[in-house]
């Protein structure tokens, strides 16, 4: 069993930036696939952007591409999601989420293990 936990939410004006934390538990960082997930209120939880363990393979969607970046650090045993240029329609529920595969999906099913989230609210 993998613990994540989600740190970094707060509010911020549009066009401010923040910085999100998932740390894990550790056992097997280093081979799952990370992700970051987000839903709004009477929204289905949405994929944002994940990272391969193998290669460090990263994807996004489309809608943060250019403006959220994930990273990883191994020594750490931390995921990061940097978010820039946010916007009001950023604002969100973010999880943070692992996969015991090396291969990055969208659908949240996939993910094995999930954090309880932080919220995340733009203010325009």
């Amino acid at each position: 069993q993998e613990h994540l936990v989600e740190s970094g939410g707060g509010l911020v004006q549009a066009g401010g930036s923040l910085r999100l934390t998932c740390t894990t538990s550790g056992r097997a960082f280093s081979s799952y696939t990370m992700g970051w997930f987000r839903q709004a209120p009477g929204k289905e939880r949405e994929f944002v952007a994940a990272i391969t363990a193998i290669g460090g393979v990263t994807d996004h969607a489309d809608s943060v591409k250019g403006r959220f970046t994930a990273d990883r650090d191994y020594a750490k045993n931390t995921l990061y999601l940097i978010m820039n240029n946010l916007k009001p329609e950023d604002t969100a529920v973010y999880y943070c989420a692992a996969r015991q595969v090396n291969t990055i999906v969208f659908n949240p099913a996939a993910y094995d293990y999930w954090g309880q989230g932080t919220q995340v609210t733009v203010s325009s």
